[in-house]
């Protein structure tokens, strides 16, 4: 039996500018699938500085593995290069356009480090707390309803829809 279940999602890519977007907006699906909103715009930025990193800095290639994984109440985001240079904090301005992306993911997460991986590559990595709706969510399996509940559940729903109004949501960000 597992007690504290963890969620995981893997999006292998090269990190050209066109694959950035398309990634963030996939983060950004999982993790309303997961019942994550609150962390969408701070796993969105993250995930972004780190593939412009990927794309800007790594060599042979740009091919790299962005991780998001829930484990009790965490947030982990990686992104994996093949380049085993590892990063280094630049002391920018604030009117500088380049050089401040890991001081944006250090501002935004709970913490964040980078892990080499000998003569392979590297994991730049940072972590968010997860509200504690998402973990009680995540926690509980689904309920199954039978017979007259499930009737009264329809009922109160349809009753709902007539009074109130909710706003449509979209399963991918644009």
């Amino acid at each position: 039996m597992i007690s504290h279940p963890n969620r995981h999602c893997t999006v292998e890519l090269q990190a050209l500018p066109s694959r950035i977007g398309q990634v963030r907006r996939i983060v950004s699906a999982q993790l309303r699938y997961w019942h994550l909103d609150p962390l969408i715009d701070r796993a969105a930025l993250g995930v972004t500085e780190l593939l412009t990193n990927v794309h800007r800095h790594a060599r042979p290639d740009k091919t790299c593995t962005v991780e998001i994984e829930l484990v009790l109440d965490r947030l982990m985001v990686s992104v994996r290069d093949h380049d085993p240079r590892l990063p280094v904090v630049c002391d920018a301005d604030s009117l500088d356009t380049c050089g401040r992306g890991l001081a944006m993911v250090a501002a935004v997460s709970e913490s964040w480090g980078v892990r080499p991986e000998g003569d392979t590559g590297k994991v730049v990595w940072f972590t968010l707390t997860a509200p504690v709706a998402a973990k009680s969510a995540a926690a509980r399996p689904p309920r199954r309803m039978t017979g007259e509940k499930t009737t009264r559940v329809f009922a109160e729903v349809e009753s709902r829809t007539r009074t109130e109004r909710t706003p449509a949501r979209s399963a991918v960000a644009g």
